[in-house]
This record gives C-alpha cells, structure tokens and sequence, in this order.
C-alpha cells in the first residue's frame, strides 16, 4: 500500500532575472496573475491535491512570500469593519492551517536538486510532492483536476516515482528535461531515461518534464553528493537518474495546459487564460482585447 501524499516542496530561491528590472524588490513568485501571486496558485493546486504541509525553500530576499501565507491583522480588522465579507473571506481562505507552513534557506544558487535537498529534514522520511513555482496549470475539466492531482492519482495506481510531462515542439527539446518512454498505460507510461537539456537533435522524446513530481525519499542521499550536471548545478534530473537505477519512475501526460510562468511570453499567457477564466471580468476582458488587436 502507498503512503499518503502529505508534503510538498516548492523552490523559491530563484532570482527572476527574466523579470528585472521588476523583480529587483519582489520576488518572481510574487508576481501576480488577474488576483493573486503565481505561487499562491500553485499552492491552491497543491492543497486540491490533498497536500497538508508546504515548505518553501526561499533565499535572500523572500521574507514577503512567508508574509503572504501568514495572518496581516490589521488589514483583516479593516476588512472587517468596512464590511467587505467577499475580500475578508477570499483573504482568509488561501491562509495556510496553523503549523502547515515551514520554510529553509537554500544558501546558494546551486540547481533544482541543491533545492529539494535543502527541505530533507522537513520532509523526512516519506514521500513527497514538487511543484515548480514559475510552472502555472490549469485543468481542461475542473473533474480532472489540475496536474499535481492527477499525477496523485497515476501515485496511488503504480507507486514508485511520478514526473509530469507535456508535449514540445522536437526543436524546443534541447531547453528542458526530456524523458523516454517505456510501456505505455495511456494517461501514464514507464519511464525509461532522462536526460537534462539535451543537445539539438538527440532528445529521446519530445516529452518535457513540466514541473511537477512525487518522489520517494530515497532521492535524498543521492542528492546529498552534490554531483554537478548540466549547468554546473545540481540538477533533479540527474538525481532521479540515480534514483531509477532502483525504483520505478512513471510519466502522467497532463490533461490541461501548463503555462510557463518565468517566461515573460508565458506569464502573459497565463494572465489572459485566467481572466478569460474568471466569470466577474470574463466578457469585458474579451471587449477589451478585441480593442487592442482592433477586431
């Protein structure tokens, strides 16, 4: 039987160079789609998932997402008081339950996989969910679910080790994680290989690894070496690679769409999908747009 999907990771050191001048005082991650914060939608998607506890590796500079996910009396009282209920309640519900946040410090800049080792301690000896915070996704049928809870649904099927994947044009592949695909189970597969930004011309498949993951812990110790990959940091990819030499590892096509939210192309994207989503500014948003591209 496996264990419950309690724990999720979420790595938020990055510096957001993409984004500066903007993102000189705020983090990347703070940046906002339509309402709300990119990360504070991957944490909702967290939490539809079953996740219980969330912990944030942050870095220098990041004291204002710990803000976010923590009570702000003041605004809370005057909220209140002005009997604006629709804010207050919309304030209060994305709060975290008491003692289901933590936080650590990744010290230095040294890849995805010195991030995810950084939150060891915290995660223990379970498995455990990551979500990619510039990775945004939204669900073709609101049944299905966004990604980290289907990828909680192919867990609780196989066991084992879950990666997320999405299709990329076969000239895009050398930019991502790229993964190789065994028996196939339809919305899952075996994954076979990975490897990290492979060189033009030499991707296995054209299925990117998209951002979300279910690890055991085991990928700990391996991690812990701190052997360099692509990029000179310490990639996940490359861990995983470690970790499948003795456990399972399977791929869940994503029934959605993913937005690519450390991209500027891709945050706007998401701005425009998720108001167009969103039934209070829906149809003018849609007037709107017909103005700027003069329909």
């Amino acid at each position: 039987m496996t264990k419950r999907i309690r724990k999720a990771v979420f790595p938020v050191a990055g510096l957001g160079t993409r984004f500066l001048p903007a993102t000189k005082s705020i983090p990347k991650e703070m940046l906002t789609i339509v309402d709300r914060p990119v990360l504070q939608h991957v944490v909702e998607e967290a939490r539809e998932a079953g996740i219980e506890h969330f912990v944030f590796v942050t870095g220098r500079n990041k004291a204002v997402i710990e803000d976010h996910f923590d009570m702000a009396y003041e605004l809370e009282d005057t909220l209140q008081k002005r009997g604006k209920t629709k804010e207050y309640e919309a304030l209060m519900a994305q709060l975290p339950a008491a003692g289901a946040t933590s936080f650590t410090r990744q010290q230095a800049p040294l890849g995805l996989g010195h991030a995810v080792w950084c939150a060891r301690d915290i995660v223990g000896d379970e498995p455990f969910a990551v979500l990619l915070p510039d990775m945004v996704t939204m669900a073709r049928e609101a049944k299905s679910g966004r990604c980290l809870a289907q990828c909680v649904a192919a867990y609780e099927k196989h066991g084992g080790n879950i990666i997320a994947v999405e299709e990329v044009k076969p000239e895009e592949t050398h930019q991502y994680g790229i993964v190789s695909v065994g028996k196939d189970h339809g919305a899952t597969f075996e994954i076979t290989g990975m490897v990290e930004k492979p060189p033009k011309g030499t991707a296995p498949s054209n299925l990117m690894i998209s951002g979300r993951y279910i690890l055991e812990p085991e990928i700990f110790p391996i991690l812990e070496k701190g052997e360099k990959g692509a990029g000179g940091e310490i990639q996940l990819t490359d861990g995983m690679k470690g970790l499948a030499k003795s456990q399972s590892f399977h791929g869940v096509r994503f029934d959605g769409r993913t937005y690519d939210c450390g991209m500027k192309l891709g945050f706007l994207a998401a701005n425009v999908a998720f108001a167009l989503a969103n039934g209070d500014i829906a149809e003018p948003f849609k007037a709107e747009l017909k103005k700027i591209m003069g329909a």
